[in-house]
């Protein structure tokens, strides 16, 4: 992985990652939906559509995930004197989202 932080670590409460994983695996089933579509010569509009929505669901997941870093861990780095990494995190972040 790029530019990853691996010795860091984000605590997450139960609550959040039960959250988290329910979001991933509905993403799971969406996208083991639209591979029985291309197996079932499904049309490819019908396939697209689910597409789109599997991509939105991804997007919408990265984002609540990056508001929780800027929020957490970008704040936490900031208020030890990190703010150039901080601030190099986010850029790097928003040319992903």
């Amino acid at each position: 992985m790029e530019n990853c932080n691996c010795e860091k670590k984000t605590e997450r409460s139960a609550k959040e990652k039960r959250a988290l994983r329910t979001r991933i695996n509905k993403i799971i089933g969406q996208l083991n939906g639209i591979n029985r579509m291309v197996e079932e010569n499904r049309y490819c509009y019908d396939i697209l559509v689910q597409l789109s929505a599997a991509d939105r669901a991804v997007k919408s997941l990265a984002n609540l995930i990056f508001e929780r870093h800027i929020s957490t861990c970008i704040v936490d780095d900031i208020k030890k004197g990190e703010s150039d990494s901080a601030v190099s995190q986010i850029i790097s972040l928003l040319s992903l989202l």
